[in-house]
């Protein structure tokens, strides 16, 4: 494990300045509140979760809060705990807000880490905010699971590392890099697999809680592959009206669940879901490819992301066509 830790080290010095400041915030806060984006992933929820056990861990008389909305399925499954549900009082004190996983500022799920007395955020999206007090983002990195990680071991104090806390990072790590298969999958990324594998967790158990299906979700899978198209240059894709979300028994943020359901299928190059929110109202659109650089395109639809892994929006099916069109004009270019 020394030559492990050693490389995990090397690899993180480029960030030596921000891990130490950030390992000096949290000593210094006797209270902390851990953010993520809205329509939480395993990613999202992963980091959050897992940052926060390991301070819990190594902090146990801080008061440490984590913020968001309960996943629909993950929460009641038990893979993640309840989130903490507090009145605007809680914010009126000092505190330390990390914020996790997170590209975009408008998407983090509660706006009151605006009233913290010092923010972080730590991430592996390209970045398009610069409202915190110190940002660490690593777009090499698979997950910002990967990321915190890496920051943990760098610091430099004698700390403990818990299965628990490594759990919840594995199923971060798991889940954003699509079961290492996605081309964010590095070296680092297995090394730090690796280090989490080393604390003792049961990754079969946490693969049955990750990708546990019931009877019903095969009925979802049905209407998918009845009503799915694939545009001539290889792009598929299914819609989600929100007729068909209450007709399946779902909710807007479940919608994105199956868009991998086209990958690794001959002639398919790029993979999306489109869900409709009345909440908004708009399409959203959970977009995936396999050697084809989306995030362009996404970002002309009101979103961005990964290179193979992406996120937009349009606001209607009539814009359907050209989001369509723009996807096929990126495979005919070549990328």
């Amino acid at each position: 494990m020394e030559i492990l830790k050693n490389y995990i080290v090397e690899e993180g010095k480029k960030f030596a300045k921000e891990y130490s400041e950030i390992e000096n915030l949290i000593k210094k806060f006797d209270r902390i509140a851990i953010f993520r984006h809205i329509m939480p992933d395993f990613d999202a929820l992963g980091t959050q979760f897992g940052l926060a056990t390991w301070i819990k861990d190594n902090f146990p008389n801080k008061e440490l809060k984590v913020f968001g909305d309960n996943h629909v399925v993950f929460t009641p499954r038990g893979l993640f705990p309840q989130t903490d549900k507090e009145n605007d009082e809680w914010f009126n004190e000092e505190f330390l807000a990390i914020i996790v996983d997170v590209g975009d500022v408008k998407r983090i799920a509660d706006p009151r880490f605006q009233k913290a007395s010092f923010t972080i955020k730590l991430d592996h999206h390209p970045e398009t905010d610069k409202v915190f007090n110190l940002n660490v983002v690593d777009t090499s990195k698979a997950a910002a699971s990967e990321l915190v990680v890496n920051m943990l071991l760098n610091f430099k104090g004698d700390y403990t590392f818990s299965s628990e806390a490594a759990k919840y990072f594995y199923i971060a790590l798991t889940g954003d890099s699509g079961r290492f298969q996605y081309n964010s999958t590095t070296t680092h990324t297995f090394e730090i697999a690796s280090f989490l594998l080393s604390t003792g967790i049961n990754i079969t158990a946490i693969y049955e809680k990750m990708y546990e299906k019931n009877v019903s979700d095969l009925e979802v899978t049905k209407f998918i592959l009845n009503t799915f198209k694939v545009s001539e240059h290889g792009v598929a894709y299914y819609v989600l009206t929100e007729a068909d979300l209450e007709r399946l028994g779902l909710t807007c943020d479940r919608g994105k669940e199956n868009v991998n359901i086209f990958a690794n299928i001959k002639g398919i190059n790029i993979w999306c879901s489109i869900t409709e929110d009345v909440t908004e109202p708009c399409f959203r659109i959970s977009l995936r490819s396999r050697n084809y650089t989306i995030n362009g395109v996404a970002s002309e639809f009101k979103g961005g992301g990964h290179a193979q892994a992406s996120g937009c929006q349009i606001k209607d099916l009539t814009e359907l066509p050209a989001f369509i069109k723009a996807l096929d004009d990126l495979v005919i270019k070549g990328n």
